[in-house]
């Protein structure tokens, strides 16, 4: 059983201005150790005895990226435009013959755990390769309001359930709830399913989805190594994401719990929760000095900082922007002026 990870490599990563900027957004930059978020994601699916060879579905502006990042000769489909999750995986599963088992794996998150990673991707393959369309359920270790979250319900097997309901973003009453009966996840992004099921699920719930993006796929070229979809026929397509196209309505949604050590990086917060710290969980270089602080996260492409007596705070000196941010904050950079233009 060969699972083809199909990797989607979009978004701005704006709420990590000013260190994320459209020209080199959060995907392809080394937050987490030596290597970028992307080639971290490849890196995880790079045993031949598991993996097939990646699909990367991307945009035209960032072609250049994933190219300088991945092996020669890697499967990029160049999206005309952003149409959200649905139609990217779509795109990739009218390429692949219809009994490929696909994991979807957003580009920009961090795993830990490799091994964990793996054993839950053999698990979510061999439950797709009996017709359900798997999630990855993130052990949720807070009542984090910036997530969605999956309700497991009967089991399937040892490490799997049924979906009972997908919910969208709790308010904090609700997701301290979600915690206190132990059966929900996070609902992390990743995929799993055989892409003739998917074509065939989505052309159930999201007719006109599946109808154009095969349209798009058919009359599509390939060029220089990449897969060019119609850029007509794509323009039509509704934007929507999976989880509200497809996985909300199927009858065959199940669920992998696992504990990896996820993190989608969505904010400087999430960054430093990411990043080893120091005993009173402060990330910093060498460079910079730091008395009585906590929770403290600096970044300095040049300038020494220099923090006395914070807590919850980020600072980042970086292209010659300085960002200042507390960790309530942190999710509204990406509405900062600099995150929108640069």
């Amino acid at each position: 059983m060969t699972i083809v990870p199909v990797i989607l490599c979009g978004g701005s990563g704006t709420r990590l201005w000013p260190r994320s900027r459209k020209a080199m957004p959060k995907p392809f930059l080394p937050l987490v150790g030596e290597r970028t978020l992307f080639e971290a994601t490849l890196h995880r699916c790079a045993d031949p005895e598991v993996f097939a060879r990646p699909i990367v579905v991307t945009g035209a502006e960032h072609v250049e990226h994933v190219e300088a990042q991945s092996a020669p000769g890697t499967a990029i489909i160049v999206e005309p435009e952003a149409k959200n999750t649905a139609a990217a995986i779509a795109l990739a599963a009218y390429r692949l013959p219809k009994d490929a088992i696909m994991l979807v794996c957003p580009s920009d998150h961090h795993i830990a755990d490799l091994q964990a990673f793996t054993d839950a991707a053999t698990s979510a393959a061999s439950l797709a390769s009996d017709g359900w369309l798997v999630a990855f359920g993130i052990e949720a270790r807070k009542p984090e309001t910036g997530f969605g979250y999956i309700k497991c319900g009967a089991r399937l097997g040892d490490r799997s359930y049924r979906v009972e309901r997908f919910v969208e973003k709790p308010d904090l009453a609700t997701a301290r709830s979600f915690l206190a009966q132990g059966d929900y996840r996070w609902n992390g992004g990743l995929f799993a399913f055989v892409a003739g099921k998917f074509i065939e699920e989505l052309a159930s719930h999201r007719p006109q989805i599946a109808a154009l993006v095969e349209q798009a796929v058919l009359s599509g070229r390939d060029e220089g190594g990449h897969f060019h979809p119609d850029a007509e026929a794509f323009s039509k397509v509704s934007g929507e994401s999976i989880d509200y196209a497809v996985m909300e309505n199927t009858d065959r949604a199940a669920v992998v719990p696992v504990d990896m050590g996820w993190s989608d990086i969505g904010n400087w917060v999430a960054l430093r929760e990411a990043c080893a710290s120091d005993d009173n969980g402060n990330v910093a270089p060498s460079s910079a000095e730091l008395v009585d602080c906590r929770n403290v996260m600096v970044e300095s492409d040049g300038p020494r900082v220099s923090v006395v007596g914070l807590e919850n705070v980020t600072i980042v000196v970086s292209n010659g922007e300085i960002l200042v941010t507390s960790d309530a904050g942190a999710q509204k950079v990406g509405n900062l002026a600099g995150a929108k233009n640069q």
